[in-house]
């Protein structure tokens, strides 16, 4: 086995799903509110773009960056959302954004530096940095701060070790967005700022600050599954420093040649003609966001700071059971209803449950109706 290999954790989150799945082809009922899929169909018009670009034979490699049209689609999303200014050139379009996140830590971990992550944040950035080399190094942060960086805090660690700080707003598993002010604040420590801002254009009051507003020392990540319901596209982003580019290139070159060039003239029609279909699908999210919300509440669950992005709320279980994976195994097999469990998440989401308002009201109260059975009958309440 290659050593880099050895601390691989599995992403427990899929180990439900596919569990679910088995109960499923068993032939029982599950209710799914563990994975973080849109349940929307793709807009019609990014359908549409990528059947035309298939008859139009647009089958062939792109250039390795990405096609220069989606790169300045790019670049006038980020001009016109944070008034900012991007260069088609320092973009590096990627097959999703977990392909962005593994050239960007080839390129830029160092061996024995640290990686800031929020403790809890999403389960796949540790793995990311292992394999590299680096340090993933866990800040706890608490429910009062929505599970997001405190700069106060953060300010008191950063020392030499420090290679970057990983800022993923809004968040999974929390849901919630970081100030306009704290992400300022996190720009000016001084280590680069890794932003992860897959989620952007997926808030329900405000709106998120893209760290490219605040320093040019900063890697963006961002894509199309989430805002539009691209998944199975499979296309992402980085924008990075000029100086990262050239290496960036030739990772890209090597581990992946470029992205699907379907994907890509998909991507363009989704910058470019999708809104509606956007904003229709950020309402949907936001009615169930508060249903879900209110529903969990009644249930006993306390929610400090509601969650206002994404479509994840990360709530105290410990009531329930001090072993987040076994709760989440337990609540399955006798409530046949998927959740996350908060380990997934890192040590500080131990104790934890994710919920998932990535299906339909119907569902999500159906959810709530189970949930409310399965602690009515094994928990006395």
């Amino acid at each position: 086995m290659n050593p880099a290999c050895k601390d691989i954790t599995s992403f427990l989150v899929m180990d439900i799903l596919e569990k679910a799945q088995g109960l499923e082809r068993q032939g029982h009922h599950v209710i799914h509110l563990e994975i973080g899929e849109p349940d929307f169909d793709t807009p019609d018009c990014v359908k549409e773009a990528a059947c035309r670009a298939i008859r139009d034979g647009k089958t062939h490699y792109s250039h390795s960056l990405g096609l220069i049209e989606l790169r300045e689609a790019i670049c006038r999303h980020y001009a016109e959302e944070y008034g900012v200014t991007v260069k088609p050139q320092n973009i590096v379009v990627t097959g999703g954004t977990s392909a962005a996140l593994f050239l960007l830590f080839a390129a830029f971990a160092k061996p024995g530096q640290d990686i800031f992550l929020t403790d809890p944040g999403y389960a796949c950035y540790p793995n990311f940095i292992r394999f590299t080399g680096a340090n993933p190094a866990y800040i706890p942060v608490t429910e009062e701060d929505g599970f997001q960086f405190n700069p106060d805090t953060l300010a008191g660690r950063v020392n030499d070790k420090t290679r970057a700080i990983l800022v993923n707003s809004p968040g999974n598993p929390s849901g919630t967005v970081i100030s306009r002010e704290n992400m300022r604040r996190l720009c000016e420590l001084g280590p680069a700022i890794i932003s992860d801002e897959i989620y952007h254009g997926l808030v329900y009051e405000g709106k998120a600050s893209s760290a490219l507003e605040f320093t040019d020392n900063c890697f963006v990540l961002n894509g199309f599954s989430k805002l539009h319901a691209m998944t199975g596209f499979r296309l992402g982003y980085l924008i990075a420093p000029e100086k990262y580019l050239c290496l960036l290139q030739k990772l890209q070159q090597n581990f992946f040649i470029c992205a699907s060039s379907v994907a890509q003239w998909a991507g363009i029609a989704a910058l470019t003609e999708a809104g509606p279909d956007i904003e229709r699908m950020r309402k949907t999210y936001d009615e169930r966001r508060t249903f879900l919300v209110k529903g969990l509440r009644e249930l006993g669950f306390t929610i400090r700071v509601e969650p206002t992005g994404a479509f994840y709320v990360l709530v105290n279980a410990r009531h329930l059971g001090a072993d987040s994976l076994a709760l989440a195994h337990d609540i399955l097999d006798k409530a046949h209803l998927g959740v996350t469990p908060g380990i997934d998440f890192g040590p500080g989401g131990e104790g934890h449950l994710r919920f998932s308002y990535a299906n339909s009201l119907e569902n999500i109260a159906e959810g709530l109706r189970r949930l409310k059975g399965y602690i009515e009958a094994y928990h006395g309440r």
